[in-house]
């Protein structure tokens, strides 16, 4: 058996059980496919994929067996790559982020600039995408880091650690009949067209269950994955926004807009860091996690890749 016979498996299961998509996506022929799995099977003594002609139906029951363990072995061969490459260089690469605009607009620049100016041959791949497609670029192995509020802990195979904390804003425009009111209610906001996130972005989670633990339905006049959206859409009078704190700047750009925090109708929100789980964090990974949050440490990092520290 050999590595190649392994690759071909993984991305059999990737491509639905495709072989002709398979061998597109590895470059070769789709019988030379066919022959390195079958002959996998033939070494191991079962059969990996049920087959109706000579088209793979599913995976065996054994087969199960033979994936999770392939899956384990092409991790550590991954692993073997990149500690070679974390000692043969030592100071450089490219460290691969992936994460929601949200994150990517106001909480990352001035950690990777800061790691920049420490590792200056260190170059940055910044993905961004919704919170579930930062767990499959982590899964997939295309970024080796992914910060997120929502569903990153829904993933079993990704290692999740709490971040930093915060809290919804609702923002007007100042002359907005709320903008004055000393306690804004869930009963005040059901009544306002409201401008946020998409349901699975930045903490609509906790809108959505807020407004349904008190019976209300909120008036949602228009969905967004961006928070300059939101704020542009409150600008023009379509409504009023909740987005996060850290989109609301004490830069000047917002003098134009009031914001309220309503932590206390939506609770406190969590971004959390994830990491394949058994991956190989090289030194910089660790670094630009400790520039993220004071409450992450390489310590506890370790800890929690090892098995050894769940959450804190």
């Amino acid at each position: 058996m050999n590595l190649h016979q392994f690759r071909f498996v993984q991305e059999a299961i990737r491509r639905n059980l495709n072989l002709t998509e398979t061998a597109k996506a590895l470059h070769t022929s789709q019988p030379g496919v066919s022959k390195a799995i079958i002959e996998l099977e033939e070494e191991l003594g079962i059969e990996i994929f049920a087959r109706h002609g000579k088209r793979l139906k599913r995976v065996t029951e054994p087969g199960t067996h033979v994936l999770k363990s392939i899956d384990l072995i092409m991790r550590e061969v991954g692993n073997l790559r990149r500690i070679g490459d974390q000692y043969s260089k030592q100071d450089s690469g490219t460290l691969s982020i992936a994460t929601t605009h949200t994150q990517a607009r106001y909480v990352l620049p001035q950690p990777i600039a800061r790691l920049r100016q420490a590792f200056p041959k260190v170059n940055v791949s910044l993905h961004q995408g919704s919170p579930d497609q930062v767990a499959q670029m982590l899964l997939d192995e295309v970024a080796e880091i992914g910060i997120a509020t929502e569903s990153l802990t829904q993933y079993a195979d990704l290692i999740t650690l709490p971040c930093y904390e915060w809290q919804h804003m609702l923002v007007l425009p100042v002359n907005h009949p709320l903008a004055t009111k000393n306690d804004v209610s869930l009963e005040d906001l059901a009544l306002e067209p409201l401008i946020t996130y998409h349901p699975s972005f930045t903490g609509r989670t906790k809108i959505d269950q807020a407004f349904a633990a008190r019976h209300l339905q909120p008036r949602i006049a228009l969905e967004a994955i961006d928070s300059d959206v939101i704020k542009t859409y409150v600008r023009v009078g379509l409504g009023v926004g909740l987005l996060a704190e850290m989109a609301i700047r004490d830069d000047g750009s917002n003098n134009d807009l009031v914001a309220i925090p309503v932590g206390h109708l939506f609770g406190v929100n969590v971004a959390r860091v994830a990491f394949k789980r058994s991956a190989y964090l090289r030194n910089f990974v660790f670094t630009f996690a400790e520039l993220l949050s004071s409450d992450l440490t390489r310590s506890q990092i370790e800890k929690a890749m090892s098995g050894l520290l769940d959450d804190f």
